[in-house]
């Protein structure tokens, strides 16, 4: 038992803050911490963007991100706070905190310049994910659709592939041509689904939604709801962005009725109660 006490004390004062084996260990501790809440802020925002469809996408991919900087510098300050030598340091590098900050702004002017200007496209929303716009670029006037949107760059594909990386410092300065704001906007594509009661409605959501998105994109799908519940079945309405022509209004809806048959029989969700699941 003495034994086993001394060994377990020695164990104790390696992983004290204050020696290098426990500063890396603490370190990893945190950074691993840092990296499971990245992850959970992550999957949590794709949950919600998927059951609140009403959500501007743009908005909560910014916000995301801010999240994960967040934790980061969280991290980075308790840390920070948890090991001795940082902590001692931290008053001889107050001193220079002024002079550096100073250095540091006129060093990085351009990416600041670029996140504050992230930060009034975000708020006053000029444009959004999948908007196509018309920008002006080194090789010409280019055409494409916002891609991604972070804190320092706007990203638009073209039609033929080609990625345009736009800084947003220059996105907020220059005109942009919204085209998709000129494009006439169509009614949202409804397509019913009808369920056995006996058919677990979140799984049926969540696989028709899933569909949608492999079918037409994130960006496309509006959202999946219940609309009518009676005693032997359950009523949703998958709501998809249409385009405004009817042919491709109605090619699309051929579609959806398809993949959303494959689905619904591959995972078995469609029959209960010896009533097969129905779309139109």
């Amino acid at each position: 038992m003495g034994d086993l006490k001394i060994g377990w004390d020695d164990v104790l004062q390696h992983l004290h803050p204050g020696t290098l084996v426990g500063a890396l260990v603490y370190l990893a501790l945190f950074v691993l911490l840092a990296l499971v809440l990245s992850r959970l802020l992550r999957t949590t925002v794709h949950e919600v963007l998927l059951r609140r469809a009403h959500l501007d996408r743009t908005t909560m991919t910014f916000l995301q991100q801010m999240g994960i900087v967040a934790i980061w510098v969280v991290m980075l300050i308790l840390y920070a706070h948890l090991i001795p030598v940082l902590r001692s340091l931290g008053t001889a590098l107050l001193t220079g905190a002024s002079i550096a900050s100073v250095v540091i702004g006129l060093a990085a002017q351009s990416t600041l310049g670029n996140v504050v200007a992230g930060v009034a496209i975000t708020l006053y929303r000029p444009f959004r994910l999948g908007d196509r716009l018309q920008v002006t670029a080194p090789t010409g006037t280019e055409v494409g659709n916002v891609d991604s949107l972070s804190l320092g760059y706007t990203t638009l594909r073209t039609d033929d592939g080609r990625l345009v990386v736009l800084p947003n410092s220059v996105a907020a300065s220059q005109v942009i041509i919204n085209l998709s704001a000129s494009q006439p906007r169509s009614a949202p594509l409804p397509i019913a689904i009808r369920i056995s009661r006996a058919t677990d409605i979140g799984a049926a959501r969540e696989l028709a939604l899933r569909t949608a998105c492999e079918a037409v994109g994130e960006s496309a799908v509006l959202g999946c709801f219940v609309t009518r519940m009676d005693d032997a079945a359950v009523t949703l309405e998958l709501r998809v962005r249409s385009p405004p022509q009817a042919a491709e209004r109605d090619l699309l809806h051929s579609k959806l009725l398809e993949q959303l048959a494959r689905s619904f029989a591959a995972s078995g969700l469609d029959a209960r109660d010896g009533q097969r699941a129905s779309f139109s």
